[in-house]
């Protein structure tokens, strides 16, 4: 006997059907999916424009070389993204074999892997591009009280490259921040479940 969406177990224990909970856990799954991946491309794409980027300028008939390695802040962004986009892409194959399964709903501990992986990948990604932006500023406007150049001023197109893959950075780190959100929604959805069933099972 069922009504309301709550049915009866021989037992006379009351059973509340999951299925409009599973539709949102597969529609939060699918978000969850599609965002990986974009994670995982915009991350190859930040590394990739950082990590090859160069210009050579002739400076009084002496050759000067800028790379991304004469910044340690380009160079924590370049690893930030690396690790970013790999992680990423290994948790969107772990979505794919989930949803394949049919098995959308995950244990406890993998959501806590999962959530402290996210809120890791968002504070490192975060990091990265704040210490890169400062950097890109500092090479943009100089700082005349150290009396330090506007280097971009002499590398106009590195500058421009670099500037391009700090944005695809910016949204790498805005993207593990939803990721983290959806993680945590997970993680609490599990709990609250379970909070519910214990509270059913004393009726």
């Amino acid at each position: 006997m069922s009504y309301l969406g709550v049915g009866v177990s021989p037992g006379n224990v009351p059973v509340y059907h999951e299925t409009s909970l599973k539709v949102v856990d597969r529609r939060v799954r699918l978000a969850e999916l599609v965002l990986r991946f974009v994670i995982c491309g915009l991350g190859v794409l930040a590394a990739v424009l950082v990590g090859t980027d160069t210009q050579v300028r002739e400076i009084f008939t002496i050759q000067k070389k800028a790379k991304f390695t004469d910044m340690k802040a380009l160079v924590f962004l370049v690893i930030a993204n690396g690790i970013a986009a790999s992680y990423s892409m290994i948790q969107a194959l772990r979505c794919v074999v989930s949803m394949v399964r049919g098995s959308v709903l995950f244990s406890k501990p993998l959501a806590w892997v999962i959530f402290s992986g996210d809120q890791v990948m968002a504070y490192v990604t975060l990091a990265a591009v704040a210490a890169a932006a400062q950097s890109a500023v500092i090479a943009k406007l100089g700082q005349p009280e150290l009396q330090w150049m506007k280097v971009c001023g002499m590398y106009e197109k590195f500058c421009n490259q670099v500037g391009e893959g700090i944005v695809s950075a910016l949204l790498v780190s805005i993207g593990m921040v939803a990721l983290s959100v959806i993680s945590a929604f997970g993680l609490f959805r599990l709990y609250n479940g379970s909070n519910k069933g214990k509270s059913n099972s004393g009726w």
